[in-house]
């Protein structure tokens, strides 16, 4: 065992042997060893980025399917469960959200995972914070004795699950902020529509990682596999319960946010409706003199009438006027 070859990637171990970390930081070629060493141990091995060498030597090692290698390799894979003999291999999604201005914006970290009887081998294929998963695992050391690798699992499950959950919260708090902004009459202000296009867009992407995690964890919890017994049962039902209720969070905010932009188009139309009667009504206003003056053909001398000065002072009325009608209407968002 000591000479099989170790992957050149970055990788984190540990043995959890009766709920208490017996090994870790040992490099990857002291696996079978460790392993042997502490037979009722289980361990969890971390791969970030590997390549397909390092994971063709991982593969060789617990006996993992080369189809289930091809997806661990290949990125943005769809969230799922896929039974193989001896192992079952697993796709989640790691996500965080920023709800700031000007855009809301989303960062995923796609972890796929290998369980076997005695290993959760995870490979993570962009940077994240794995001390969250092991500050997770030591909180609930007292399940490890009798859950073993399904004890990992749900440790892994947790985490994800609660970051979509405070991810969905986080948008749909912004969403509470916004909705204020967006009824304002005679329409929202372009910036306030354009982060409810973001909020939107962001909603989307979101829901697409998370909505089938419910799905997800039921097959976890039915695998053939035995991972989850009746002590950790309660646990993955909690799981699944924040997975529904992120899912829920994420749909009703969608529908919430959709109805705010067609309010707010409707307010638009509204206020355009409103500007075309006032304009309209001036039009008639002035349609009428005008058209009496020219049907009489009324042109009578006005102050200044054949003199110099009284040509400029009727451009200055011109130009004045019409540079007064321009200020008002824009002030007015006409124009």
């Amino acid at each position: 065992m000591t000479d099989t070859p170790a992957p050149n990637c970055s990788t984190i171990t540990r043995l959890y042997e009766a709920g208490k970390v017996v090994a870790e930081g040992f490099d990857p070629h002291e696996i079978g060893d460790q392993l042997a060493e502490h037979p009722d141990a289980v361990l969890w091995l971390d791969l970030f980025d590997p390549d397909e060498n390092d994971l063709r030597i991982v593969a060789d090692e617990f006996g993992l399917h080369p189809l289930a290698v091809e997806d661990a390799v290949h990125d943005l894979q769809r969230p799922k469960l896929d039974r193989y003999p001896g192992h079952l291999f697993m796709n989640v999604y790691e996500v965080h959200v920023e709800a700031g201005a000007p855009q809301p914006a989303m960062r995923q970290t796609e972890i796929s995972a290998f369980i076997t009887e005695r290993a959760l081998i995870t490979v993570r294929k962009s940077p994240s914070d794995v001390s969250r998963l092991i500050r997770r695992w030591d909180a609930d050391a007292e399940l490890a004795p009798a859950g073993g690798v399904g004890f990992l699992v749900y440790g892994l499950l947790d985490v994800v699950v609660d970051g979509q959950f405070a991810a969905a919260r986080r948008l749909d708090e912004a969403m509470d902020r916004t909705e204020d902004d967006m009824l304002e009459e005679g329409g929202a202000p372009r910036s306030v529509r354009l982060y409810g296009f973001g909020l939107r867009k962001t909603l989307a992407a979101l829901r697409r990682p998370v909505a089938p995690m419910a799905g997800l964890i039921a097959d976890v919890m039915h695998s053939d596999s035995r991972l989850v017994d009746e002590r950790l049962a309660p646990y993955y039902r909690d799981v699944d319960d924040h997975a529904r209720r992120a899912t829920e969070t994420i749909d009703s905010a969608r529908d919430r946010i959709n109805h705010l932009l067609e309010a707010d188009l409707n307010e638009q139309s509204t206020a355009l409706n409103d500007v075309t009667r006032k304009l309209a009504a001036w039009a008639a206003i002035i349609a009428v003199p005008t058209a009496l003056t020219g049907f009489f053909g009324q042109n009578v001398p006005y102050w200044g009438y054949g003199k110099f000065w009284g040509f400029l002072v009727s451009l200055a009325l011109i130009v004045g006027t019409a540079t007064g009608l321009y200020l008002y209407l824009k002030r007015r968002g006409w124009l």
